[in-house]
């Protein structure tokens, strides 16, 4: 193996343990976005475009538990994941998995989808226009496309935290975002005038606010720390020495510090949601709703 390859295992295992920490504590906010989605009909197929390790893939599952669900992601290593947890679920035959870059022009067979869903992966792409369009051309008419995208990744912290460098978190984040608007120049996107350009009727926007008492929570904890430490590996040349240091302490599992041992961590995040339609005929002068709703307790 080379040492680039066993490099990106690795960030890849990273990644995929923070995607299913993210699919468990915040299990409930994309269960209620789920069923905020308008079909007049259950859909039979769906596509996952950038399902990592499988969030969107298993709540809409359970959503409609007639469909399936063809899951796309470009990671070999997350589809595994993902599989695994389709056969513990008993659900294989409800499950397909197809490897694929979304930025490449031509696509592998995804069948016939009723539903495209996309979370937290268009901003990902190179050339978002491109595949917008490509989706719109996918579904058939009357077809809804999800789009779910983060306004950037949670926060743990009290905002004086910690006593010794207080603020820190948010200069992480902040360091984070300037090395983000380089490398993901549609992080933060609003993608309803993308989709309407690509062809799409956008028939509402949700924005979702969410706030998680993690007090006491393992998985809090564990969410908490591994997103500290895969900011630190982006941010670590970019932040002052003390603000390092603490860092450090915090994500240093055997120092009193320790995020892992705070009773004081919350998840607050904010998400957005478009739920656009395929136009027929009837439709393409719909006016676009929104609505604005708060998810609070505990993990």
């Amino acid at each position: 193996m080379t040492h680039s390859s066993h490099h990106e295992r690795h960030d890849d295992a990273g990644q995929a343990e923070i995607l299913d920490l993210d699919a468990e504590v915040l299990a409930a906010h994309t269960t209620e976005i789920t069923a905020w989605l308008s079909l007049d009909t259950p859909p039979r197929q769906i596509v996952d475009l950038g399902s990592g390790t499988g969030a969107g893939t298993f709540a809409l599952l359970d959503r409609f538990p007639e469909a399936q669900v063809t899951a796309v992601d470009s990671s070999a290593g997350h589809l595994q994941r993902l599989r695994e947890k389709a056969y513990a679920r008993g659900e294989t035959e409800r499950v397909r998995t197809v490897q694929a870059n979304l930025d490449e022009p031509d696509w592998p067979d995804l069948g016939s989808p009723d539903l495209v869903w996309a979370s937290a992966s268009m901003h990902h792409l190179a050339h978002p226009e491109r595949v917008l369009r490509a989706v719109h051309d996918l579904l058939p008419e009357g077809g809804l496309f999800a789009v779910v995208e983060l306004a950037g990744f949670p926060r743990f912290l009290p905002e004086n935290a910690p006593d010794d460098r207080p603020g820190l978190e948010e200069r992480c984040h902040a360091a984070g975002d300037r090395v983000h608007a380089e490398h993901l120049p549609h992080r933060g996107a609003d993608w309803g005038p993308m989709l309407t350009a690509a062809g799409f009727t956008v028939e509402g926007e949700r924005l979702v606010d969410v706030n998680i008492d993690g007090a006491g929570d393992q998985a809090v904890g564990a969410y908490a720390h591994a997103g500290l430490q895969r900011i630190r590996h982006k941010v670590a040349d970019a932040l002052a020495a003390e603000d390092l240091a603490a860092l450090d302490r915090l994500l240093d599992a055997d120092s009193p510090h320790s995020i892992r041992r705070r009773t004081d961590l919350t998840v607050r995040t904010r998400r957005t949601v478009w739920a656009a339609r395929r136009s027929t005929a009837s439709s393409r002068r719909a006016t676009p709703s929104s609505t604005y709703s708060v998810i609070t307790g505990q993990a």
